[in-house]
Order: C-alpha cells, then structure tokens, then sequence
C-alpha cells in the first residue's frame, strides 16, 4: 500500500512539474505577433519557436522529474551509495567504447571521448528558439521608425473583409487618407548635393538609406530576411560545436540507412550505453571506480535532432526562396510599376497612354519603393479585393495632387507631354 501511495504522489509530482513548465510558455497568439510580414517569416519566428520550446519541456522534464540516467553498480553499493554515483555520473561526463574495444588504460584517452552535451540539450534547445525569435525582434524594434504604424494599417486591412459595404468603404479611404499623409511626410522637400547623393545610393542599397528616400523598410525587412537565413545556416554550425560530431550531414545518414534498409542502432552521436569513471576517498585511500551507465534520455535526443535537422533543413530552402523573391521584387524598379498596373487594370483605371504613363509616376515617384512594400504587405495578410481598392483609392488621391498644381514648372505629366519620363526623382515644390 506504501508503494502504491508513494508511485501515486510520485505521479502527481510530476504532472504538477509539467502543468508548471507549460503554464509558462506564452501563448500562441503572443508568439505569433503583429501580422506585419510573410509566411514565411511566421514559420522562422513562430512555429520553428514552438517547436523547439515544446523539445525543450519534453527534455528538461524528463531530466529533472525522470531518472536521465542508470547505472550497473558494484555489489558493494547500496542505497545511497548507488544515487550518489549516478547523480556524479549525470553531472561529469560519462564516455563511449564500443564493446568490440578494450577500456583504454590511459585517463586521457577516456576523456577524449566524453559527451559533454546531454546535460545541456533543454538550454540549447532554448537558445535557439531565441535565435530564431531575434529577427522579428530587430523587426519589431526598428520598422516602427519608418514613420507608419504598419500593424495598424494590416489590421484595419483584415477589418474590411467582415464590414458592410459602406464601413468598409470608409475603412479604405481611412488608410488611404492615412497613407497618403505619410507618404508626403516622409518625403525630401529640399534638394541640395547631400540628398542627391543619397538618392543615388538608394539605387544601388537600400538598406543604408534613409526613409526619406522611400527604401526604409523595404531595406529593412530584405536585412531581416538575411538574418533570418543566416541564423537557420548557423544553426547547423551551433550544433557541431555543442555535440562535437558533423550535424551537418547527419540527416544524409540517416536517409541513407532508409534506403539500404540498415537496420536501426545506436547512433555514435546519441549512445545510449556509456562508462563512467569516479574516485571515492576512504580514509587516506582513494579508490577508482568504472561502470557502465545507460542514458534514456538519448532516446528522446536522438528522434528530437533528427526532426531538428529536416525541419531546419527544410526552413534554410525556403527561406533562401524566399530572400530570393524578395530581392528580385524590390531591387528591380519595373515590378513597381508591374504591381500596381496589375490593380488599376482590374478597376479599368488607365484609360490610355496618359494614364499608363501616370501609372509609372505613381509608382515610381508617389508610392515608391516603401509605399509599394506596404501595399505588398497588406496583400499577403488580407486579399487582393483590398489591395484592389486601396490602391484605386491612392490612384485618385494622387491624380488630384497633379490636377491642383497651377503650371508645369514642378515636373507635372500633362496629357500633352508623352515624351519618357526622367529617372530622377523631383522633390515635392514647397507651399
């Protein structure tokens, strides 16, 4: 009856230690963030996140609320004596010989082939999660420098698709309004050697300029999208270094064994059987014990690093798609003038070749690079029947701003004047 009491009070230890340890995770809606950039990234940030903090509560509970470790002791161990050696074997590194070897005679080719990383896997697991976290943090921290509250903008675009005709409607001239105010704020209203200068070097990179040049955050996020590659690269890398094996091909081996059906045996990098060495003192004598120790806990290692690996693996192509998209999009200027072209069309708003040429202005002097980066961003987080309208909706506000200016002398397109436009882009006259 005692057992049956002690395994029942062990058992609510340990769903107690687990209701615990999930209690404190955050929840998903405040893992997942503001709406504010692609899938893509939410599978870096987000999911990838999960995942791996969910790898490090199945570990760490089963590290501190199990037995991690198991050993075959002497005949003249009892009680405390056993705990006491493993609980020195789980804290000291324990080694690997193969059973088909002899047990090196000498010390330090034993500690040659220590494991030293089991111990450590749930703060691994752990540290990375915050390295795929950290690019939506630098995210998060310097695009609201840009001028715009571009959650609240996506927001009110996901607002549309549940209001009726007329308040989404206004919900539309709302963000059209507003983002017709920022546009003209952020905008050089001087023109001098230093801002000309910089106008050329927004050509070339974006990243380095200024958000009066109209590439901010489209610099910005292409920067995020490189750190968001270069982390699940060097994930790969972080992990030869912790368990000191080759992770890198790790994955390739296992698939190799699947296709030559190979049957399934301990892997050299997770052993699940190991020797452990520790000296006890007794009196003036110390004396040097071997035994050999079983590690369960490689058990879940072993399946945890090898989801690890394809996951990651499928995350570096993805996002190397991805970056690679995104460059193509924003470093050509033609898919400006290709992406809102697309929406006027669907309302029948060029007419002719005055408009189709008013239509390269648009993009290329009005919205520009940063304005034409939040309309994209709002497609991948609402719908193009949005898009459509909020870009109609600038379309007229922009086509008023040409038909107030008095003359010509601030580089206005008249319906007369078909010859190609500058590349130049002018500064907006002053009041």
């Amino acid at each position: 009856m005692r057992e049956e009491d002690k395994g029942l009070k062990k058992g609510r230890h340990m769903f107690d230690m687990k209701s615990a340890i999930l209690g404190a995770i955050p929840g998903f809606k405040r893992l997942q963030g503001s709406r504010n950039d692609d899938w893509i990234d939410r599978m870096n940030h987000v999911y990838t996140v999960i995942v791996l903090i969910i790898f490090a509560v199945v570990v760490s509970t089963s590290q501190f609320v199990g037995n991690p470790i198991h050993c075959w002791h002497p005949a003249e161990f009892k009680g405390w004596y056993e705990k006491y050696a493993e609980y020195y074997c789980w804290i000291s590194n324990t080694y690997v010989v193969s059973f088909s070897e002899t047990l090196p005679v000498d010390i330090g080719e034993r500690k040659e082939r220590e494991i030293t990383y089991y111990q450590w896997v749930p703060l691994i697991l752990a540290l990375q999660a915050f390295m795929f976290k950290f690019p939506n943090v630098v995210w998060k921290l310097l695009h609201p420098n840009c001028g715009l509250n571009l959650n609240k903008i996506v927001n009110m675009a996901d607002q549309t698709q549940l209001a009726n005709p007329k308040g989404r409607q206004d919900i539309i001239d709302h963000m059209a309004s507003h983002l017709d105010k920022w546009l003209d704020t952020e905008r050089n209203y001087s023109w001098n050697r230093y801002v000309a200068a910089r106008e050329k070097v927004s050509k070339i990179c974006c990243i380095i300029c200024s958000k009066r040049s109209g590439t901010y955050l489209s610099g910005l996020f292409l920067f995020v999208k490189i750190l968001y590659m270069a982390n699940v690269i060097g994930q790969f890398f972080l992990l030869n270094a912790f368990m000191a094996t080759d992770y890198n091909v790790f994955g390739f081996e296992v698939l190799k064994g699947l296709s030559e059906n190979t049957p399934w045996r301990d892997s050299p990098r997770f052993p699940r059987v190991t020797f452990c060495d520790f000296e006890i003192r007794q009196l003036q004598n110390i004396q040097r014990f071997t035994i050999q120790c079983v590690l369960p806990i490689n058990l879940f290692n072993e399946k945890i690093f090898i989801f690890l690996w394809f996951w990651f693996f499928f995350i570096a192509f993805v996002s190397a798609y991805n970056l690679l998209v995104w460059c193509f999009t924003i470093v050509f200027k033609r898919n400006r003038v290709s992406f809102v072209k697309k929406y006027l069309k669907i309302t029948d708003q060029l007419q002719n070749g005055f408009d189709r040429k008013l239509c390269q202005r648009f993009a290329d002097s009005y919205l520009r690079e940063d304005g034409v980066f939040v309309l994209r961003i709002v497609t991948r987080n609402s719908s193009d029947l949005v898009t459509t309208d909020l870009v109609t909706a600038m379309w007229r506000k922009f086509q008023e701003k040409q038909n107030r200016r008095p003359n010509n002398d601030d580089g206005t397109l008249r319906p007369e004047e078909m010859s190609p436009l500058s590349n130049e882009k002018q500064p907006l006259p002053e009041d």
